[in-house]
């Protein structure tokens, strides 16, 4: 059997996990990924094999339909979020396909955690004035007290509320599943978007989908604290990208870290570029040795399941 695998962190670890498909004497596929592969590219390469670990690739229908044409069994979604995924065509055309939850909230919690302090403290922009032999000196704001809009109270979420709480932070979490009732005195489950306006930073950790696309938008930055900061390592989706823009240049918001983008890599002639108090990533949150090992090991565990029992 011959498995492809788009999912950029596994890949650059793949060394570790070959021994696995050796043994079982599967082949593997490695095309060179930046984030993804278009669809054009998975409708030639996809119907040449019997299993597919994916990234964030367009998993489409018609991809889906191309490899059922083919010799595609199964198919695993490396990672959490499932929104680039068909899933009913998958039930339709009878290909197992399940994802890798709960792998790393804790690790993305980190990097969320890591954007609100380089965004309180202006130590990106410490960074670049030192390089270019300055010696700035910006007067950050403290965390203490500070409130922060959580959306999203999942795995991911529910480690960053408490790694947020850990420094006396008070949150706010936006999650229709999180229920009316308060978990602590820092930790207080609102409807969205009520109370917006008192939160200095907003943390986006929700999942994709018809209701969170361009969740904050420019009617929502309107709402917000004059001078709010704003972290996403979530979807790039979420966000409006054109309302953030306008939020920067007027100032409404004050800075912004973003891992996602709505469309990656972030094109050249992103306006977003332009903008000094913005801290940007590479859709990069969950990427640490022990994270990707666990995720991929996990992926290839079910995936070995579908294909095994099919033959």
């Amino acid at each position: 059997m011959r498995i492809l695998i788009t999912c950029p962190p596994m890949l650059g670890m793949i060394d570790s996990f070959r021994p696995i498909f050796e043994e079982k004497g599967f082949k593997i596929t490695i095309p060179e990924v930046v984030q993804t592969l278009t669809i054009d590219e998975l409708i030639s390469i996809l119907p040449n094999h019997d299993g597919w670990i994916i990234g964030d690739d367009p998993a489409t229908r018609e991809v889906f339909e191309a490899g059922a044409q083919g010799r595609l069994k199964a198919a695993v979604k490396w990672g959490i979020g499932v929104d680039n995924v068909d899933i009913e065509s998958c039930n339709d055309l009878a290909i197992p396909f399940t994802n890798t939850p709960n792998m790393f909230g804790s690790e993305v919690a980190d990097m969320a955690v890591g954007y609100v302090i380089a965004l309180a403290r202006e130590t990106f922009q410490i960074d670049q004035a030192i390089r270019k032999g300055d010696w700035p000196k910006p007067r950050g704001i403290s965390l203490l007290s500070k409130t922060v809009a959580l959306i999203g109270y999942g795995d991911i979420g529910k480690n960053t509320a408490n790694r947020l709480k850990a420094m006396g932070m008070k949150v706010h979490v936006y999650d229709p599943v999180a229920g009316a009732s308060n978990e602590s005195d820092l930790i207080e489950v609102l409807v969205w978007p009520e109370r917006l306006e008192e939160a200095d930073f907003i943390v986006i950790t929700c999942a994709l989908n018809d209701s969170s696309y361009h969740m904050v938008n420019d009617k929502i930055l309107t709402m917000a604290k004059t001078g709010v900061r704003i972290v996403n390592i979530s979807r790039g989706p979420i966000i409006d990208e054109g309302a953030l823009i306008a939020a920067l240049e007027s100032e409404k918001v004050y800075s912004a870290a973003l891992d996602v983008f709505e469309n990656e890599p972030l094109p050249m002639n992103s306006g977003l570029r332009s903008h000094p108090r913005c801290i940007f990533g590479s859709h990069n949150a969950s990427n640490t040795i022990d994270a990707v090992e666990r995720t991929s090991l996990l992926a290839i565990k079910r995936l070995f399941s579908y294909l095994e029992r099919g033959q």
